[in-house]
Formats: structure tokens, sequence, C-alpha cells
């Protein structure tokens, strides 16, 4: 058991990912949890020759998930709503977790959709896991 003084950071490497509430497993890589705002610059014609910074709009980085090919086609089929001209948007969340698998924080994506997906780089001279990537964009990220 960790001593109860230390304060030390999480691993990265434990998280889950929901979909809708539906747990989504086996991810191995999970990046783009970041959001901006644009800076905007503004200057009143009776002020001296200051610079004002001004919030502009904000945007939110695309999710980039990434897992082993196995039978659950789920993922498969969400992005084909959007090829479809279906769109089907979505929340969700990626959970980090600490080492005995508790809720430590976590990432709430709103209205997403998968704008990508990329199948695996084949190669029949190597041993590597067979890895599918999905690219989610959304409209907003929170983090409690």
């Amino acid at each position: 058991m960790a001593d109860p003084g230390r304060n030390d950071p999480y691993g990265a490497f434990n998280f889950l990912v929901e979909i809708d509430g539906m747990t989504v497993a086996g991810f191995t890589k999970c990046c783009g949890l970041s959001s901006e705002t644009d800076v905007i610059d503004y200057r009143e014609g009776n002020e001296a020759a200051v610079v004002r910074k001004m919030p502009g709009l904000t945007k939110y980085t695309t999710i980039v998930l990434q897992r082993g090919i196995t039978q659950s086609r789920e993922l498969w089929k969400w992005r084909k709503t959007v090829t479809d001209g279906k769109t089907s948007r979505r929340s969700g969340s990626i959970i980090l977790l600490d080492d005995e698998r508790k809720q430590m924080a976590r990432w709430n994506f709103i209205n997403g959709w998968p704008s990508k997906w990329e199948g695996p780089h084949l190669n029949a001279k190597g041993s590597e896991v067979a890895i599918e990537t999905l690219e989610i964009v959304h409209e907003g990220l929170e983090f409690e």
C-alpha cells in the first residue's frame, strides 16, 4: 500500500473510455484532451499604443483513440453513421484510474462524432497487434 503522505502522479496507462454510458475497453492510447481559446488583439482609439488581449472562440482538439482490433464492430458502426449521412452525436468520458482501478479524474466530451477511422498497418513480417484508430470531434470538454 502506498504511503498516505505521498502525492505521486497517476500512471497514464490506466484509463477507461465510456461512450454514452457504455464502457469501451481495451484502448492502448488516448490523446487530444485539450482546448484552446483564440486571442483577439483589441485597442481603443483614445488609448495609448497598448493592445489589450481578449478571449475569442474556444476550440476543442480532436480526441484520438487507438486499440487492438477485436470482434466488436461498435466503433465501426458509429463511424458508418457519418459516412451514410446520418451522423449520430454521442457524449462520452475518458476516465483516469489509480493503481486500485478507482476513478481519479474524468474528462467528459459533448456532442462527439467520429470524423476518421483508420485500420491497421498490416505486415506479414511483423508480430505486432493490429491497431485501429478512431478520431472523435466534439463541441466541449469538461474536467471532473
